[in-house]
């Protein structure tokens, strides 16, 4: 079942345009994975289909029975986010507030779902710890576990493993994937085009010619071979 679909979408700024001829098409459950060269337009991608902004052109369609507002958002961290003085249970439940406004109290219904979502991702005995005090695993945990709260189906995520150690980048990999075998349909923003490879069902190239398909299809093309994946490509392919 389509649950999201980008028709000729431009984006930029004003009279800016960073990028053009963006089409896809997700299904529920697949898992995308969106890479580029820096300043192609990814992250101004990001922000229109969160509705942050608006395309300059093009239209972006929601799926029946699903909305663009209730993508689960698991952001880039910056250093103020990093040490942000709240519990790990207050963050986490913080994900409720895009479904119910910020002038809502929490039910015990939203109570279970918190405490729900924590205990699939590991993180229940850090319920009561300051977040600032956490590693950056665990709180890349946290806010996937917020994430969570906001979403039952989609998540959108943005570089989930920047600044992680190689351990923690792969436990982080394995929680999206079971989530994603699960049904949770995935977008992730990222660098890192190994685990593209790994883990994609489709890959959307953004660039100077825009070019979505399959994995497969996809390191067969021209932008999937300008990436040099070299031995890898080989290796996942036979597998």
């Amino acid at each position: 079942m389509v649950c999201l679909e980008c028709e000729n979408l431009s984006l930029g700024y004003g009279a800016h345009t960073v990028a053009k001829n963006i089409s896809f098409t997700l299904n529920t459950g697949d898992y995308l994975c969106i890479v580029g060269e820096n300043g192609a337009g990814k992250s101004t991608l990001v922000k229109t289909l969160l509705g942050l902004q608006k395309p300059l052109g093009g239209k972006i369609r929601a799926g029946e029975g699903f909305s663009l507002n209730s993508i689960g958002y698991l952001p880039q961290q910056t250093m103020v986010q990093k040490d942000f003085p709240a519990t790990v249970q207050e963050v986490v439940r913080s994900g409720l507030l895009s479904r119910k406004g910020f002038f809502s109290f929490y039910t015990e219904k939203d109570r279970r779902r918190a405490a729900q979502v924590m205990e699939e991702l590991g993180i229940t005995a850090l319920a009561k710890k300051s977040y600032r005090e956490l590693s950056g695993g665990q709180q890349q945990r946290v806010l996937l576990a917020r994430a969570l709260c906001a979403s039952e189906n989609m998540l959108l995520l943005d570089e989930p493993v920047a600044g992680l150690d190689p351990v923690v980048t792969e436990e982080l990999y394995s929680l999206i994937k079971k989530l994603n075998e699960n049904g949770m349909t995935i977008i992730m923003v990222t660098h890192d085009i190994q685990a593209a490879i790994k883990y994609a069902s489709h890959i959307l190239y953004v660039g100077s010619e825009p070019l979505f398909n399959s994995r497969d299809v996809f390191l067969h093309s021209s932008p999937g071979k300008r990436f040099s994946f070299g031995t890898v490509v080989q290796e996942e392919i036979h597998d």
